[in-house]
């Protein structure tokens, strides 16, 4: 039985996953955001502060299901999907509902945002301090975005006009994007091993065949 396919496959390394590391950042940020942002009286706080931690904990938990069951592993990643797609339309709202612009990706702040490669709550704090202690050149050209989709294009001026939860909340949605196209990738990666090679009972199936042909 030397080199037979192993029953329990490894699993479990969620920790090394970007989309894992991505979305435990959300997590923090959203929870400062919600503290420092969204009214206490409101259930949109508790709503964004539970999606948050959803997308974390089905990742961490679809990782370790692996092992027995690939059929699960894919429910609990497509959760995890759902709920930062649930946290990334309550980000939109915020901004919406209070005229705040939705940065386009080229936006300069985003850009520095990105070329930081924030890896901590810490990382998007010094952003956030950077980008308020710029010196303002001119007029920003800033307007209300009109949809949830809406850019607000400032060639390479610096936006200090912005408020402190305009930059976070478009922050947040910078690395929700990213972290939410991982998450398809590995759902349609999941997908095809399943489709492929199956779950346990077809491992264990293939395992007793295997049995009764040496036996």
């Amino acid at each position: 039985m030397t080199g037979a396919e192993p029953l329990l496959p490894k699993h479990g390394g969620y920790r090394k996953l970007k989309s894992f590391q991505l979305a435990r950042q959300v997590y923090d940020l959203t929870v400062r955001f919600c503290d420092r942002y969204v009214s206490p009286r409101s259930r949109t706080r508790d709503q964004m502060v539970q999606a948050a931690r959803s997308g974390v904990q089905n990742i961490a938990e679809g990782s370790q299901a692996s092992g027995t069951s690939k059929k699960m592993e894919l429910k609990l990643t497509n959760v995890a999907r759902a709920s930062l797609e649930e946290l990334r339309l309550d980000y939109e709202d915020f901004l919406r509902q209070r005229g705040l612009p939705q940065l386009a990706p080229d936006h300069p702040a985003l850009k520095r945002f990105k070329q930081r490669r924030p890896a901590t709550l810490g990382d998007v704090r010094a952003w956030l301090a950077e980008e308020r202690g710029r010196p303002r050149t001119d007029t920003d050209g800033h307007r209300p975005a009109a949809g949830a989709h809406a850019s607000v294009p400032v060639g390479a001026r610096p936006c200090p006009s912005l408020p402190s939860s305009a930059l976070a909340a478009n922050a947040a949605l910078s690395l929700l994007n990213v972290c939410c196209y991982l998450l398809d990738r590995q759902l349609a990666a999941q997908a095809q091993a399943f489709e492929n090679q199956g779950g346990f009972t077809e491992r264990l199936y293939r395992r007793r065949q295997e049995r009764r042909r040496g036996g």
